[in-house]
């Protein structure tokens, strides 16, 4: 698709949809939304998308899918968010990270890291289901974008949280701060009397161990994780989330 943007002022609806990596409808809606506007030669002719903006676009991707991610999981109301993003089960969920696998041992430069940057990805997922399980507090499932261009993956749920969770083991727990910290030290799970509770200490040690970095975010607690840290950076974040929020780099 990158030739094309090099041969024309103007892409077709297609064309810009194929480069952002998203569908067509989702172009149409945020056509519509004013979050990316499409050029029309006359008034009821066929969209198209200047290249420039494009570029531009792609550039500046992942922050309008952070964005999304981050408002759906903190919107008072629940609702479904695009279907371009929306795992409503696990088994949805599985076949899109298989898929992202199959991509990812494709992408140059990550023949030594896809399988950790995959399976790190799939174990936050997989946390979200879970430990809700049933208990989805409105709109189960989870928000699941990358781009491995762009070297990135976002996963948010509207789940209960890791306080809530934690809670029903550690009931002294009183912040999002402390749940938080927690879960990336200790062995521990909400979901006793199961004897597990690894996955984020898994996470962790991902993060730390290779060259990649985490933005983790729930309630109005907030860690910063990257290769080579041996404290966690956890501080309170601006806007606080129902659920969980995470932001892979690599």
């Amino acid at each position: 698709m990158h030739r094309f943007i090099q041969k024309k002022a103007l892409l077709s609806i297609r064309e810009a949809a194929e480069l952002l990596g998203i569908s067509i409808d989702t172009l149409r809606r945020w056509d519509k939304q004013g979050l990316f506007p499409s050029v029309r030669i006359k008034p009821t002719g066929n969209r198209y998308y200047r290249r420039q903006a494009l570029e531009s676009f792609v550039r500046k991707k992942i922050m309008t899918i952070f964005h999304a991610a981050e408002s759906w999981a903190s919107n008072p109301i629940g609702e479904e968010p695009d279907s371009d993003f929306y795992c409503s089960n696990s088994g949805v969920f599985k076949a899109r990270i298989d898929r992202m696998e199959i991509l990812l041992m494709r992408t140059r430069g990550l023949e030594e890291l896809y399988s950790i940057i995959n399976s790190t990805a799939g174990e936050i997922g997989n946390n979200s289901f879970d430990h809700n399980l049933v208990n989805w507090p409105d709109i189960p499932g989870v928000f699941f974008g990358y781009d491995l261009e762009q070297r990135y993956i976002i996963l948010a749920d509207r789940g209960q949280g890791i306080l809530t969770t934690l809670k029903r083991v550690r009931p002294e727990l009183q912040t999002h701060s402390e749940a938080l910290r927690l879960a990336f030290t200790e062995t521990i799970t909400g979901r006793a009397p199961e004897r597990r509770g690894n996955g984020l200490k898994y996470v962790r040690n991902n993060i730390t161990k290779y060259p990649m970095t985490l933005l983790f975010r729930t309630g109005d607690a907030e860690l910063l994780l990257k290769q080579g840290d041996i404290d966690l950076a956890i501080q309170e974040s601006e806007k606080g989330l129902r659920g969980c929020l995470a932001l892979i780099t690599f």
